[in-house]
Protein backbone atom coordinates (compact mmCIF):
# COMPACT_ATOMS: atom_id res chain seq x y z
CA UNK A 1 0.00 0.00 0.00
CA UNK A 2 2.98 2.39 0.48
CA UNK A 3 5.15 2.14 3.20
CA UNK A 4 5.80 5.90 3.39
CA UNK A 5 3.36 9.08 4.26
CA UNK A 6 4.34 10.29 0.74
CA UNK A 7 3.57 6.98 -0.21
CA UNK A 8 0.40 6.52 1.43
CA UNK A 9 -0.99 10.40 1.02
CA UNK A 10 -0.22 9.46 -2.94
CA UNK A 11 -2.64 6.72 -3.01
CA UNK A 12 -5.17 8.18 -0.75
CA UNK A 13 -4.78 11.43 -3.85
CA UNK A 14 -5.46 8.57 -6.58
CA UNK A 15 -7.91 6.43 -4.74
CA UNK A 16 -10.05 9.97 -4.20
CA UNK A 17 -9.77 11.24 -7.38
CA UNK A 18 -10.56 7.70 -9.00
CA UNK A 19 -13.61 7.73 -7.05
CA UNK A 20 -14.99 10.85 -8.04
CA UNK A 21 -14.46 10.59 -11.54
CA UNK A 22 -16.00 6.95 -11.48
CA UNK A 23 -18.89 8.29 -9.55
CA UNK A 24 -19.42 11.27 -12.05
CA UNK A 25 -19.15 8.31 -14.86
CA UNK A 26 -21.89 6.24 -13.38
CA UNK A 27 -23.95 8.98 -12.99
CA UNK A 28 -23.63 10.09 -16.62
CA UNK A 29 -24.59 6.72 -17.51
CA UNK A 30 -27.70 6.91 -15.05
CA UNK A 31 -28.74 9.48 -16.50
CA UNK A 32 -28.30 9.42 -19.71
CA UNK A 33 -29.98 6.03 -20.38
CA UNK A 34 -28.55 5.16 -23.73
CA UNK A 35 -24.90 5.60 -22.21
CA UNK A 36 -24.84 3.78 -19.07
CA UNK A 37 -22.22 0.67 -20.85
CA UNK A 38 -20.20 4.57 -21.21
CA UNK A 39 -20.94 5.29 -17.42
CA UNK A 40 -19.41 1.61 -16.69
CA UNK A 41 -16.46 2.10 -18.47
CA UNK A 42 -15.47 5.93 -17.55
CA UNK A 43 -15.67 3.95 -14.11
CA UNK A 44 -13.70 0.94 -14.39
CA UNK A 45 -11.17 2.83 -16.30
CA UNK A 46 -10.87 5.39 -12.93
CA UNK A 47 -10.58 2.62 -10.50
CA UNK A 48 -7.25 1.23 -12.58
CA UNK A 49 -5.70 4.33 -11.64
CA UNK A 50 -4.83 3.51 -7.73
CA UNK A 51 -3.66 0.10 -8.88
CA UNK A 52 -1.26 1.62 -11.20
CA UNK A 53 0.93 1.77 -8.49
CA UNK A 54 -0.09 -1.29 -6.77
CA UNK A 55 -2.06 0.32 -3.86
CA UNK A 56 -4.86 -2.85 -3.66
CA UNK A 57 -6.58 -1.35 -0.47
CA UNK A 58 -7.17 2.33 -1.91
CA UNK A 59 -8.40 0.67 -4.51
CA UNK A 60 -11.11 -1.37 -2.99
CA UNK A 61 -11.82 2.09 -0.90
CA UNK A 62 -12.25 3.93 -3.98
CA UNK A 63 -14.78 1.14 -5.00
CA UNK A 64 -16.59 1.25 -2.15
CA UNK A 65 -17.06 5.27 -2.03
CA UNK A 66 -18.34 5.28 -5.80
CA UNK A 67 -20.63 2.76 -4.76
CA UNK A 68 -21.97 4.70 -1.91
CA UNK A 69 -21.83 7.77 -3.12
CA UNK A 70 -23.48 6.94 -6.68
CA UNK A 71 -26.11 5.64 -3.97
CA UNK A 72 -25.98 8.89 -2.20
CA UNK A 73 -26.03 11.01 -5.47
CA UNK A 74 -28.84 9.80 -7.12
CA UNK A 75 -28.60 5.96 -8.27
CA UNK A 76 -31.55 5.06 -5.72
CA UNK A 77 -33.16 6.36 -8.47
CA UNK A 78 -32.79 3.61 -11.12
CA UNK A 79 -30.98 1.20 -8.40
CA UNK A 80 -30.70 -2.27 -10.55
CA UNK A 81 -28.65 -0.15 -12.85
CA UNK A 82 -25.58 -0.09 -10.43
CA UNK A 83 -26.05 -4.07 -9.82
CA UNK A 84 -24.04 -5.26 -12.72
CA UNK A 85 -21.50 -2.76 -11.76
CA UNK A 86 -21.28 -3.31 -7.93
CA UNK A 87 -21.48 -7.50 -8.63
CA UNK A 88 -18.45 -7.31 -11.37
CA UNK A 89 -17.30 -4.20 -13.33
CA UNK A 90 -16.49 -2.12 -10.16
CA UNK A 91 -14.46 -4.92 -9.19
CA UNK A 92 -12.56 -6.41 -12.11
CA UNK A 93 -9.61 -4.20 -12.46
CA UNK A 94 -8.53 -4.86 -8.65
CA UNK A 95 -9.24 -8.95 -9.00
CA UNK A 96 -6.80 -8.79 -12.66
CA UNK A 97 -4.25 -7.16 -10.54
CA UNK A 98 -4.06 -9.07 -7.63
CA UNK A 99 -4.29 -11.99 -10.12
CA UNK A 100 -1.18 -10.44 -11.08
CA UNK A 101 0.21 -9.74 -8.44
CA UNK A 102 -0.22 -13.29 -7.08
CA UNK A 103 0.87 -15.43 -9.92
CA UNK A 104 -2.54 -16.55 -10.47
CA UNK A 105 -2.60 -19.16 -14.11
CA UNK A 106 -4.03 -17.02 -16.18
CA UNK A 107 -6.55 -19.99 -17.37
CA UNK A 108 -7.78 -20.72 -14.55
CA UNK A 109 -8.49 -17.29 -13.74
CA UNK A 110 -10.16 -16.30 -16.76
CA UNK A 111 -12.33 -19.34 -16.32
CA UNK A 112 -13.62 -18.45 -12.72
CA UNK A 113 -13.67 -14.67 -14.23
CA UNK A 114 -16.02 -15.65 -16.85
CA UNK A 115 -18.40 -17.46 -14.85
CA UNK A 116 -18.58 -14.65 -12.46
CA UNK A 117 -19.24 -12.36 -15.37
CA UNK A 118 -22.31 -14.92 -16.88
CA UNK A 119 -23.78 -14.79 -13.06
CA UNK A 120 -23.35 -11.15 -13.33
CA UNK A 121 -25.30 -10.78 -16.55
CA UNK A 122 -28.17 -14.20 -15.07
CA UNK A 123 -28.52 -11.14 -11.74
CA UNK A 124 -28.53 -7.98 -14.08
CA UNK A 125 -31.11 -9.79 -16.70
CA UNK A 126 -33.45 -10.75 -13.49
CA UNK A 127 -33.26 -7.33 -11.59
CA UNK A 128 -33.44 -5.25 -14.82
CA UNK A 129 -36.37 -6.99 -16.61
CA UNK A 130 -38.16 -8.14 -13.72
CA UNK A 131 -37.32 -5.80 -10.08
CA UNK A 132 -37.48 -2.45 -12.60
CA UNK A 133 -41.00 -2.87 -13.60
CA UNK A 134 -40.53 -4.57 -16.65
CA UNK A 135 -39.50 -3.92 -19.88
CA UNK A 136 -40.97 -2.10 -22.99
CA UNK A 137 -39.86 -5.26 -25.33
CA UNK A 138 -42.03 -7.27 -27.37
CA UNK A 139 -43.31 -10.33 -25.22
CA UNK A 140 -41.92 -12.57 -28.28
CA UNK A 141 -38.67 -11.18 -27.69
CA UNK A 142 -38.69 -11.81 -23.95
CA UNK A 143 -40.34 -14.99 -24.41
CA UNK A 144 -37.27 -15.74 -26.27
CA UNK A 145 -34.88 -14.79 -24.18
CA UNK A 146 -36.19 -16.37 -21.39
CA UNK A 147 -36.19 -19.83 -23.07
CA UNK A 148 -33.30 -19.78 -24.35
CA UNK A 149 -31.50 -17.44 -21.50
CA UNK A 150 -28.59 -19.59 -19.87
CA UNK A 151 -27.35 -20.44 -23.49
CA UNK A 152 -27.45 -16.96 -24.55
CA UNK A 153 -25.48 -16.11 -21.14
CA UNK A 154 -23.29 -18.92 -21.18
CA UNK A 155 -21.94 -19.04 -25.15
CA UNK A 156 -22.27 -14.98 -25.44
CA UNK A 157 -21.73 -13.68 -22.44
CA UNK A 158 -18.12 -15.73 -22.47
CA UNK A 159 -17.18 -14.75 -25.42
CA UNK A 160 -18.07 -10.92 -24.93
CA UNK A 161 -16.16 -11.17 -21.26
CA UNK A 162 -13.17 -13.04 -22.90
CA UNK A 163 -12.50 -10.17 -25.13
CA UNK A 164 -13.45 -7.58 -22.28
CA UNK A 165 -11.07 -9.21 -20.20
CA UNK A 166 -8.04 -8.49 -22.80
CA UNK A 167 -8.89 -5.12 -23.61
CA UNK A 168 -9.45 -4.25 -19.42
CA UNK A 169 -5.43 -5.58 -19.24
CA UNK A 170 -4.32 -3.39 -21.89
CA UNK A 171 -6.28 -0.33 -19.98
CA UNK A 172 -5.09 -1.46 -17.51
CA UNK A 173 -0.93 -1.77 -18.91
CA UNK A 174 -1.73 1.98 -20.86
CA UNK A 175 -3.24 3.26 -17.51
CA UNK A 176 -0.05 2.22 -15.62
CA UNK A 177 2.04 4.22 -18.25
CA UNK A 178 0.23 7.14 -18.00
CA UNK A 179 0.55 7.52 -13.89
CA UNK A 180 4.14 6.16 -13.98
CA UNK A 181 4.75 9.82 -15.86
CA UNK A 182 2.78 11.57 -13.34
CA UNK A 183 5.35 10.53 -10.62
CA UNK A 184 8.30 8.48 -10.97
Amino acid sequence: MGGNKKGGAFGLALSSISAAVAVAGLLFGFFVPYMLATGYLIAVVALMVPLSKQYFLYDALAYLATLILAVVLGATIKIWNLVPFAMFFGLHPLVNALQIRFKINRWIALVVKAVWFDLTLWVGYIVIFNLSGGSSWNENILAFIDKFLPLIICVGGTLVFWLYDFLAFKCQIFINGLVFRIRK
